[in-house]
């Protein structure tokens, strides 16, 4: 891999960050390809974010950054501009900085999520599904869902409210794509679902609880996971023994490595005066 003084640095946005596998993945993918750049891991608090966020409009060698966990709706509000997706459900998974310091937002995971679940064999129309968690990641993967015309998506989550402002959401996109789709609250129960995803970080580290109740897994549902590490994580090994097909949290993210570096190392505008530009409202 190359770095020297024309390397353009993304970097990747987390709290904490120990567990990230994008950089490896993404700085692989930039040598296959001839890509002179490169991304770190960068690990801040969330009471820091908009401080960080904020100080790479002045970093003229940042081409922009990647946003995971617990960051995706903060850095929403922190870009000027968003595209796509991210428009209409206020989250961001990547970050795209303009030479003028100007800050672009998309989001990617629900279309990594979809074609994750397309290579391991489950096509998600007509189907249903139980997504565990409300956070940007969960908001993202249903949106990908709904676009991928799923009939019926039930969401649980340990604040009810947060589910409640997430299906006005989801309403709110799925009217946008002219999607139709039965959303509702719902426990972490899946029976009867085709379905299940952990969009939460439940099963990153040693000692948490379930994301559902074992028992309520049969064999034939589709478990699949956003935990990358461990790669089988406490639920999917659930699921193993109760002869369900699990999709492993790595799955989502080999599908957007590509569309990564398109969006942030692309055709980039022309350089343009430069001058202060405040955050979106």
């Amino acid at each position: 891999m190359r770095v020297d003084g024309e390397t353009a640095v993304l970097v990747h946005l987390a709290y904490p960050s120990a567990h990230l596998r994008t950089p490896q993945m993404f700085n692989a993918r930039c040598a296959e390809r001839g890509i002179n750049a490169v991304v770190v891991p960068w690990q801040v608090r969330p009471e820091h974010l908009s401080a960080t966020v904020e100080n790479l409009r002045q970093a003229e060698s940042v081409a922009g950054a990647l946003v995971t966990v617990p960051h995706k709706e903060a850095a929403a509000h922190l870009c000027d501009r968003l595209e796509g997706t991210a428009e209409i459900l206020n989250v961001v998974n990547v970050i795209r900085r303009d030479r003028d310091g100007r800050l672009t937002g998309r989001i990617l995971d629900g279309d990594g999520f979809v074609g994750g679940l397309k290579a391991h064999g489950f096509d998600p129309a007509g189907r249903s599904a139980l997504i565990v968690g409300a956070g940007g990641v969960a908001h993202a993967i249903a949106a990908g869902l709904i676009d991928a015309g799923i009939a019926c998506i039930r969401i649980a989550n340990r604040t009810p409210a947060k589910s409640v402002a997430m299906i006005g959401r989801l309403n709110v996109f799925a009217r946008a794509r002219n999607r139709a789709v039965d959303l509702a609250t719902s426990s972490p129960d899946p029976t009867g679902m085709d379905l299940l995803v952990n969009a939460t970080v439940l099963g990153m580290r040693e000692g948490d609880g379930p994301v559902v109740p074992a028992e309520t897994i049969t064999s034939g549902m589709t478990v699949a996971e956003v935990v990358m590490v461990p790669e089988t994580t406490p639920l999917l090994a659930a699921a193993i023994r109760r002869g369900a097909h699990v999709i492993p949290g790595s799955a989502m993210l080999v599908g957007q490595i590509d569309p990564f570096i398109d969006f942030v190392l692309g055709v980039r505008p022309p350089a343009a005066i430069p001058s202060h530009v405040g955050p979106r409202g």
